[in-house]
């Protein structure tokens, strides 16, 4: 961890669950009996130097303790896992470790039951936000069908998370209806209670998402992940620019720390905060400015109406 005694709170992760597409990432085959997609998956950890996935995950409980060590080890303030292990086991995980777990709920708004669900997530079980995948919508986001789950969560002010742009690794998804963060427009606009949360600097729709914050005040960007996705982008990118140009459009109170950690044994990939804290001192942050990204903001979003306390 870096040597500066930063409060660190994770915004984004994602609590492994046991899945044959892991299983077939993390297999030893040779190149040529991989689809695109694994080869290219194959790329990205050999070009990160990250660690193999282990070949299978662990059942929910032993994930938990992981974490709790790696929330120790580095010396975090919390984590949010924005998808888990079924809401009952990830809404213990947060009641059992308040302060340090935060789960959100993550069902999709096509499920026929999908209000039911998420009510009894946000109501019942106390789940502190909502995530979703833009480019996996049936329908526009002012569907009349999905209106009653943005009230839902205007009512509680929980965030909402949506994932938009570029899904999967080579070979995933890139074009949908519901690609671009400007599609969401309709519910920042009606629902200015939201804070909707952007992940990985709208991954590949960087000036829609601009375009989106300049717009709602409502509307935030989280730093999530390799952002490799600046290799396909027809202007040079790099990481320090597109702090900039969020810390220019959103300002520091609407920028928040996400590391995209998800498996072991990698665990909290803490490259991506130091990447970050790198970026921020070559842009000449200020400290005060640095430090509302890696914890106030997503403190204050997820303690609706509440001030971070940094004596604690």
């Amino acid at each position: 961890m870096p040597k500066k005694s930063w409060r660190i709170l994770d915004f984004h992760i994602h609590f492994a669950v046991r899945s044959n597409r892991r299983t077939e990432r993390a297999s030893g085959a040779p190149d040529s009996e991989l689809t695109y997609g694994q080869r290219q998956y194959r790329w990205m950890m050999e070009a990160w130097d990250f660690p193999t996935p282990e070949p299978e995950v662990p059942e929910p409980p032993v994930v938990l303790e992981r974490w709790l060590g790696e929330i120790k080890r580095y010396n975090l303030e919390g984590v949010v896992f924005v998808t888990g292990a079924g809401s009952e086991f990830m809404a213990a995980a947060q009641a059992n470790n308040p302060g340090r777990i935060f789960s959100f709920s993550h069902i999709s708004p096509d499920d026929p039951d999908a209000l039911q669900k998420i009510t009894h997530d946000i109501e019942d079980l106390k789940l502190s936000g909502f995530k979703m995948f833009g480019p996996q919508l049936e329908r526009p986001f002012d569907d009349p069908a999905y209106w009653p789950i943005w009230e839902l969560l205007a009512k509680h002010r929980v965030p909402l998370l949506i994932h938009f742009g570029v899904l999967g690794g080579g070979g995933g998804i890139v074009y949908h209806p519901r690609m671009s963060p400007l599609t969401v427009d309709p519910v920042a606009r009606a629902f200015p209670e939201i804070p909707i949360v952007i992940p990985h600097f709208g991954a590949g729709y960087w000036g829609d998402l601009l375009q989106l914050g300049w717009a709602h005040e409502n509307v935030h960007v989280d730093t999530s992940g390799s952002n490799q996705w600046i290799r396909w982008m027809p202007y040079p990118l790099t990481l320090e620019s597109l702090l900039q140009k969020a810390y220019e459009t959103f300002g520091p109170d609407r920028i928040i720390f996400g590391s995209d950690s998800s498996y072991f044994p990698r665990g909290f990939a803490v490259r991506y905060v130091q990447d970050l804290i790198r970026a921020a001192r070559y842009n000449g942050m200020p400290d005060a400015d640095l430090q509302k990204i890696l914890y106030d903001n997503a403190w204050r979003i997820l303690h609706p109406g509440g001030v971070a306390n940094h004596e604690s």
